[in-house]
């Protein structure tokens, strides 16, 4: 749009608004002078003589002047609010007191009053009266002024609360949106025969199919806040048999405290059908506790780094930087955050954590205070038979780090489940590095911590992950045991709690969330299998070395204790000297070396193996 375009659609909304405004004071003027006559006519027992006509005219006049002065004052300093809105009726209500007060308090000293005391009390009362229905009216009027939708499709909303109540207002309002809501569906008793923006509950989730016949709704849009996957998935089902197509409304806390708009409207994921109730709602997280610091994340390309740096961005640091060896990784981190990945910018850094000088340097230059380790190895199976590479990458990597950050205030280890009465080298390698980051705790005595969590939905290499690329190349899903079972949590979930770690985390301990209920690993394979095109077979394939049937969230010697927050644990960390892990050879016999990782992480291990390799 050009300059003079421009200029014409700002100079038309201030010649609507101005006309809007001198309406309203029109009428409120009118509401004034009747409310004020009434009030006397009923005084006089209905007789008004001329005089008293005239003087009763002009005192609602003066407070009619003033009304409006106060109304336009009000609304520079605090601004306007819609017509008809609860803000609306508030100002309204507050002004119209204030008037009839100072008019009360005007005509009381006045041995001959123009109007008697109780005619500004009991005129004000009628005028608000008066008001509030005209802009009730209003109201309503510009509610059915809905934009034309000819080709939008038809659709239901499952779930009658805040956001579902945003949709619909949206949807109702946007001409370009897509959809055309006729109707609500709510399984809650209370919620029989309301009606929200002129829409009314047509029953619950056994009346999908009989809603969807009888408004002609092509699709129903399930609102997700705080629902249960059971009843996600049954809702789906009842749609998918009444030939509509389904879709959701993400949780509040996806949509970043902006409004609710059409575009938030999207297909079903496979995360959705897992069947844990998601717990980072209930998670507030401090921003400010970021803002204005200098923030380094180590990992910043992976799934949990690289949503580590979108949330702390939003939080305001003086710098974020982002520091990992896998340049692609840091580029698509970029782009993610600019829109831009140039790869010029002082805030990305490609460095290695085996390289401890570099890494020495790189913390000694930029000067961080707050620290997010998220590098590390993380396939089991992998490192199972490497453990030399964990040694390397996990150990002595997350030791350089460490040590490269003995001036910082706070520092955030991203540990796993696995690290809890460890059985692989994954986990004994996660074990360690939070004895050593509790040895750099009580050392340095900042806020050296780790934070504990299960599986990542979706993130690279997870078991949702690879049954879905199983299932695009047509081949069988396959699933280590039949009553495996895993913790899991979405990436934003994991990022809450590293934040919140920050935040509420203590020096040489380790947070924990609560998950919820394991999954069964099995479970999750035949609710994906069940959402292809064609069948998919499931196959079984034995547990693989160092792998549990279960995973635990705290040790044997450790006690689940909630002293800040009633989803989040803390649990102490025995100390490690670096000494003991230094000094090993990362290429020694690797079953002499896995031994010797499981020892360590034994919290009263003094006299360990002693390998061919060890300096």
């Amino acid at each position: 749009m050009d300059r003079a375009a421009t200029a014409a659609v700002q100079t038309h909304g201030r010649i609507t608004h101005r006309a809007a405004t001198l309406s309203l004071l029109t009428l409120d003027t009118a509401a004034w002078c009747g409310g004020f006559l009434g009030a006397a006519w009923t005084r006089f027992e209905f007789e008004l003589t001329a005089g008293t006509s005239g003087r009763t005219l002009a005192v609602a006049l003066a407070c009619a002047a003033l009304y409006a002065a106060l109304t336009l004052l009000r609304s520079r300093v605090y601004g306007r609010y819609p017509i008809g809105s609860a803000g609306d009726a508030r100002g309204l209500a507050v002004t119209v007191a204030l008037v009839a007060t100072v008019a009360v308090v005007g005509v009381l000293p006045w041995t001959h009053r123009p109007v008697p005391a109780s005619t500004p009390l009991v005129g004000g009362a009628v005028a608000l009266v008066a008001m509030a229905t005209a802009r009730g009216l209003w109201r309503v009027y510009a509610d059915r002024q809905r934009p034309e939708t000819r080709h939008a499709e038809r659709c239901l909303v499952y779930g009658v609360d805040a956001a579902s109540e945003r949709l619909v207002r949206a949807l109702l309002h946007d001409p370009a949106g897509g959809y055309r809501p006729v109707g609500l569906l709510d399984d809650a008793p209370d919620s029989r025969g309301l009606r929200l923006e002129g829409l009314r509950v047509l029953g619950g989730r056994e009346q999908v199919g009989t809603a969807v016949r009888a408004t002609r709704a092509t699709t129903v849009i399930f609102s997700m806040s705080g629902s249960e996957p059971s009843l996600l998935r049954d809702v789906r089902t009842r749609t998918l048999e009444a030939g509509a197509a389904f879709k959701v409304l993400p949780p509040v806390r996806e949509l970043l405290d902006r409004p609710v708009a059409a575009t938030d409207v999207r297909d079903l994921q496979p995360t959705d059908l897992l069947g844990r109730a998601h717990r980072v709602a209930e998670l507030s997280v401090e921003r400010t506790g970021l803002a204005g610091r200098r923030v380094l994340v180590t990992g910043a390309g992976g799934s949990i780094g690289s949503e580590l740096c979108r949330q702390i961005a939003r939080c305001e640091p003086d710098e974020l930087m982002m520091l990992d060896r896998d340049e692609s990784a840091l580029h698509a981190l970029q782009m993610s955050l600019h829109g831009r990945a140039l790869l010029d910018g002082p805030e990305l850094i490609l460095a290695d954590i085996r390289d401890a000088e570099g890494i020495a340097r790189v913390v000694a230059d930029r000067q961080p205070d707050v620290v997010f380790h998220a590098a590390a190895l993380k396939h089991l199976t992998m490192l199972q038979r490497h453990p030399g590479e964990a040694l390397k990458t996990n150990i002595l990597g997350t030791l350089n780090v460490l040590e490269a950050c003995r001036d910082v205030a706070q520092f955030v280890n991203i540990s796993t489940d696995k690290a809890a009465n460890p059985t692989s080298v994954l986990g004994y390698s996660k074990r360690i590095t939070e004895r050593l980051t509790a040895y750099h705790a009580e050392r340095s005595g900042g806020a050296y911590l780790s934070v504990r969590f299960g599986n990542v939905l979706s993130s690279r290499g997870s078991v949702l992950t690879a049954f879905q690329a199983q299932i695009r190349a047509g081949v069988a899903i396959t699933v280590t045991h039949p009553e495996v079972t895993r913790y899991f949590m979405t990436v934003q979930e994991a990022v809450h709690l590293v934040l919140q770690a920050a935040t509420i985390g203590r020096g040489g301990e380790a947070l924990v969330l609560d998950m919820g209920e394991p999954v069964r690993i099995a479970d999750v394979a035949r609710r994906l299998a069940a959402e292809a095109d064609r069948p998919v077979e499931i196959v079984f394939t034995g547990l693989r070395p160092g792998e549990k049937l279960h995973e635990h969230l705290f040790g044997t010697d450790e006690v689940d204790t909630r002293p800040l927050h009633p989803l989040i644990s803390h649990v102490p960390v025995p100390m490690l000297e670096p000494d003991e892990v230094r000094a090993l050879d990362p290429y020694a016999d690797p079953d002499e070396l896995t031994k010797w990782l499981a020892a360590v992480c034994e919290p009263a291990a003094t006299a360990l193996p002693v390998l061919p390799g060890q300096r």
